[in-house]
């Protein structure tokens, strides 16, 4: 067996203040994770209902988001968001995360250090990861989630951008949460084929 993200439960979201007193949510919506995630990590999970301290450093994780596909629910702002003022998509389609190494906290929590790349600029960041637990779908697939969240200045990444207010206090926050959330799914590795399915 082997396992698989399941996009269809899988999200990648942020959020950010806006005029100081409010909050705007947006997710990107089309993206890629490699993972080296195998049945003997997957049956150690169900056996303890814990991460070890091998499963840290083990981890590898790629994730590479369509910067284009960022949705904020309002056309004009994603429109700005894509424009040369911050991710400037045209330039910089990509956004990418590679992680480095991991550390167990406790027996379901962690974090994971990597790199992330926005427009030309890395920065290590720091995920914080919480494996949420295995379920057996109604289909019969067995499956685990994990969840991450992470805070990050996006001015580090040189999205500078913003307007002052007349009362003070800046048009958009500087400071962005982003939450993602994993599921994986088991799929069976395809059979070898035999003289009698192969003369079928």
């Amino acid at each position: 067996m082997s396992w698989q993200v399941d996009y269809a439960h899988t999200t990648i979201q942020f959020s950010v203040r806006h005029m100081m007193i409010a909050t705007v949510r947006g997710e990107f919506e089309k993206f890629k994770i490699e993972t080296a995630l195998d049945d003997p990590q997957i049956e150690k999970l169900h056996a303890h209902n814990a991460l070890t301290e091998q499963d840290f450093l083990d981890s590898h994780l790629t994730v590479e988001i369509d910067a284009a596909s960022i949705n904020t629910r309002v056309t004009d702002r994603d429109n700005h968001l894509r424009s040369p003022d911050f991710l400037n998509v045209a330039q910089y389609p990509t956004i990418t995360f590679k992680a480095t190494r991991g550390e167990k906290i406790d027996e379901t929590h962690g974090k994971l250090y990597g790199d992330l790349t926005i427009r030309d600029v890395t920065k290590p960041v720091v995920l914080n990861v919480e494996y949420v637990g295995e379920a057996k779908s109604p289909w019969g697939t067995r499956n685990v989630g994990f969840a991450a969240t992470t805070k990050i200045n996006r001015k580090d990444w040189n999205l500078n951008w913003n307007v002052a207010l007349e009362t003070g206090g800046w048009l958009v926050g500087d400071e962005i949460k982003v939450e993602i959330d994993i599921e994986f799914m088991q799929v069976p590795q395809p059979q070898p084929a035999t003289p009698e399915t192969a003369a079928a």
